[in-house]
């Protein structure tokens, strides 16, 4: 007779049934129909698709209330420059926190210009310097290249911060997706080499993983806006026959590293039915078992970037409540706006 104890009986992740999607995102999604996953072939339209979407200057200027430009800064030794989008508050008369932000797009899309609304509104509520990196792209541009140029903007960042109105003991990197992995390695190489000591790391649906070993990726397959097949086109990209293998390097795949003491403050978030919900939950768990500071939210029924396709739909709303008010505690911030 076959146990129904559960202690003795463990599920097959292949049979899991999906966890259902909040109804108000499921219904902003109707719309866009099944969406294929990204392959090794279709990575140059995507590319496309994400070129035509990023930030103006227009947009990101407001009323006036910001100067942006756009700094060339010293890549890693005999790496190429990268460039750095730099807003900054007019008329700031303090030094102002730093916003340092690493883009999504799975390794293999977006730039310095996708940055997530969460992000523009905390720079502008907060008269934050926000500063998005452009890195290196997969698979033209493997593993190191995109973490060096990440690390690389950051040292320019600290090291100019006076130049750029910007408290260098207050700079908080900020990563969504790829993004959200490379924030976590960039925090773990600050660490590692002595490098600026960020107040804080905020990594928002993290790309962390490249063993596709999790339940919640075989659940969400096929179902998730970013399914294990597209997850594998990443990881494949940035680490080619290594991925998967025994010799990642955790700042290639952070959930890989052995140790995560001694990291800033971390805000981790993740959906309950999006692929990194279980790399994303044991990441927090180690951070707390190796005594950081963390604060984690799983959202029920959210799935891959799902505040950004529904920002108005109640898990979105809070969810960015959520997120607002721990950067204003980390911060030092009066309170957050309402």
């Amino acid at each position: 007779m076959k146990s129904t104890d559960p202690s003795t009986s463990a599920p097959d992740p292949d049979a899991l049934p999906p966890v259902p999607v909040d109804p108000e995102l499921a219904a902003a999604v109707h719309h866009l129909g099944r969406q294929p996953p990204v392959t090794r072939e279709t990575v140059a339209a995507v590319r496309a698709t994400t070129d035509a979407a990023g930030a103006t200057d227009e947009t990101l200027r407001g009323d006036g209330t910001f100067h942006v430009e756009e700094r060339a800064v010293p890549g890693p030794g005999g790496a190429p420059r990268t460039t750095l989008l730099v807003c900054r508050p007019a008329g700031a008369d303090s030094p102002r926190p730093v916003l340092y932000h690493l883009h999504g797009g799975g390794m293999i899309a977006g730039s310095r210009r996708h940055i997530v609304s969460d992000v523009l509104t905390w720079t502008r509520e907060l008269g934050a310097v926000l500063v998005s990196a452009e890195y290196r792209l997969a698979p033209e541009h493997p593993h190191p290249a995109p973490l060096q140029d990440c690390y690389a903007g950051l040292l320019w960042t600290a090291r100019h911060a006076d130049g750029l109105g910007a408290d260098p003991d207050r700079i908080v990197v900020v990563g969504t997706s790829a993004g959200g992995g490379l924030a976590a390695a960039t925090a773990l190489l600050a660490r590692d080499r002595g490098g600026p000591a960020l107040a804080g790391q905020m990594l928002l649906s993290p790309m962390l993983d490249d063993r596709d070993g999790t339940p919640s990726g075989r659940q969400m397959a096929g179902v998730d806006l970013w399914d294990r097949v597209s997850n594998a086109t990443g990881w494949q990209a940035l680490l080619g026959d290594r991925a998967g293998g025994p010799d990642v390097s955790p700042y290639a795949a952070p959930a890989r590293a052995g140790d995560l003491s001694g990291l800033p403050p971390a805000y981790l978030d993740v959906g309950s039915a999006e692929t990194f919900r279980d790399e994303t939950v044991a990441y927090a768990s180690r951070l707390w078992q190796c005594g950081a500071r963390c604060e984690l939210h799983v959202w029920a029924g959210g799935y891959h970037g799902f505040d950004e396709l529904a920002p108005r739909a109640a898990v979105s709303r809070r969810a960015k409540a959520a997120r607002r008010q721990w950067l204003y505690a980390l911060l030092g911030a009066a309170s957050a706006p309402a």
